[in-house]
């Protein structure tokens, strides 16, 4: 058995990586439509400010594209170095979507980044606009591919097991492609980079409004920015309740840990507005609750259940009980694969072989397993309570924020005089970090909300990972953590540096005179 320090090692250098990676992920995906509005305006008015709009908010786009495309290469190579056994395991299944992911998605939107740059005295203006919309797909198709691979880790459907090659393999390819869990996490994820990539855009408008500069590029990209930033808030809203839907389907056990649900409730079950886990009595000492919410949030009905933590391991108990004898029986086929005996057993159980294979962490034979092993493998099958609640919670919260800006700042924005509003300004400016803490939150009680699980119900993390050792750990990890801090300090250095520079760095000029009309 590999260690378990080599297991919590690994879990956290993919972890870090990904947590960086997606510092510039969702700027990406959001300031491109940004610049892809700004540039239909453009071919349709021909009005300079517009084109100029365009190409400088392009090249703070442009910054944060190089240096996303770089973590994220680099993380992709981890599922080869430090998941061995998990690209070997369902590499069929998951490198598919990557692959078709590179193949089209990345090929497309790095082509037309360099025609965006370098196109603007060599294509007409439609041909341009094209190009922009098309980099704009691409970076989004992009996106797809990904969360069509990380929702199928979620939610495994359109693939099965088998005991000849001992792997996962794959049985329905558009199964895997329309996973509702990876659909739903797809329109979730672009949202809150719209979100993000509003925000960016209104916080530092609203910086040159405060200076009082560049008054007539600030006004329309403030503009711009609320209208688009108030649909995408929505948006994340209105699509984190299907995301919420989909979880309350597909994995109970992350939807009890994040509303700290210890008990099933009769149907339709109270929603903790806030709550203080008791993790070790397993209660909440105390809580706020808004009767019903949670039972049409989680099921979108009044009559189904919200199974509690409780019920939920006394059911994972049982599964791992069964996972026991397929894996027996799937050990017995591994020596005689024409065992019928060993294959009919494993035809009967092998739905519960992932909950079997919990018990490897702790014993590398089954049937040695006792009450109090498969007790710490059930207790193993629901995350810690206490981070996934509270992160929830603050995910929520900065969405609420940001709601509340994004719907003064356009109300503001009819009436015409934010640019007064010193106070709103203010708050635009202090919000900048808002939707990246938002997401980074997310991405946590996705990711470790699937624990104990690579693929949920299917692999356990601990059976994942490479066999490497805990020195060859610390050095990469600290290698990646700081490589990856010096890629983030020059991404701040140098998006600082242009946007205080604003649109003069173009050439063509200030804007510090109040446009005649946005």
């Amino acid at each position: 058995m590999i260690s378990e320090h080599v297991v919590d090692l690994s879990r956290l250098q993919f972890a870090a990586t990904a947590m960086y990676h997606f510092l510039f992920v969702p700027l990406t995906l959001g300031m491109v439509w940004l610049l892809v509005i700004m540039e239909s305006v453009y071919v349709m008015t021909g009005r300079t400010v517009w084109k100029d709009m365009t190409r400088f908010w392009g090249k703070l786009f442009g910054i944060n594209f190089a240096l996303g495309v770089t973590t994220g290469i680099t993380l992709e190579f981890q599922f080869g170095t430090n998941w061995a056994y998990y690209s070997h395991y369902v590499g069929d299944i998951f490198g598919a979507p990557l692959a078709i992911e590179g193949l089209m998605a990345f090929f497309l939107e790095s082509t037309f980044i360099g025609l965006f740059f370098f196109g603007w005295d060599r294509l007409s203006r439609p041909q341009h606009l094209l190009v922009t919309t098309l980099m704009a797909v691409g970076t989004n198709l992009s996106a797809l591919w990904i969360l069509i691979a990380n929702g199928w880790m979620q939610n495994p459907v359109g693939a099965e097991f088998s005991y000849q090659t001992m792997r996962m393999e794959m049985t329905d390819f558009w199964a895997i492609v329309f996973n509702p869990d990876a659909q739903a996490k797809f329109v979730h994820t672009v949202s809150a980079g719209y979100v993000t990539g509003a925000m960016f855009v209104l916080s530092i408008s609203s910086w040159y409004l405060l200076k009082g500069r560049d008054v007539e590029f600030a006004r329309r990209s403030f503009r711009v920015a609320s209208a688009f930033g108030l649909a995408s808030v929505l948006s994340v809203i209105v699509l984190g309740d299907e995301s919420g839907y989909m979880v309350g389907e597909a994995q109970q056990t992350k939807m009890a840990a994040i509303e700290a649900m210890w008990e099933t409730e009769p149907a339709p079950a109270s929603f903790n507005v806030i709550a203080w886990p008791n993790e070790a009595a397993q209660r909440n000492d105390w809580s706020l609750e808004i009767p019903y919410a949670m039972g049409l949030i989680g099921t979108r009905s009044l009559s189904k259940e919200i199974p509690g933590i409780r019920d939920i391991k006394a059911k994972n108990r049982e599964r791992i009980e069964r996972g026991i004898v397929a894996v027996i029986a799937l050990e017995a086929l591994r020596r005689h694969r024409d065992d019928p005996v060993a294959r009919e057993t494993f035809e009967r159980h092998k739905a519960d072989l992932g909950f079997g294979l919990l018990l490897k962490k702790y014993v590398a034979d089954v049937r040695q397993a006792t009450a109090q092993t498969i007790g710490r493998a059930v207790n193993d099958t629901v995350p810690r309570v206490t981070p996934m609640f509270w992160s929830f919670r603050a995910m929520v919260g900065l969405g609420v924020l940001m709601l509340a800006l994004f719907a003064l700042s356009f109300w503001h924005t009819l009436k015409g005089d934010f640019a007064r509003r010193r106070g709103l300004l203010t708050w635009a400016l202090w919000m900048l970090p808002a939707p990246w803490l938002a997401c980074e939150l997310g991405w946590f009680v996705a990711e470790y909300g699937r624990q104990p699980w690579t693929i949920y119900g299917v692999l356990p993390t601990h059976l994942s990972v490479s066999t490497l050792s805990a020195e060859s750990l610390y050095g990469s990890l600290a290698g990646f953590v700081g490589f990856y801090t010096v890629l983030l300090v020059i991404e701040v250095y140098l998006m600082q540096k242009f946007a205080r520079q604003g649109p003069g760095s173009l050439g063509t000029g200030r804007y510090d005179r109040e446009p005649a009309h946005a």
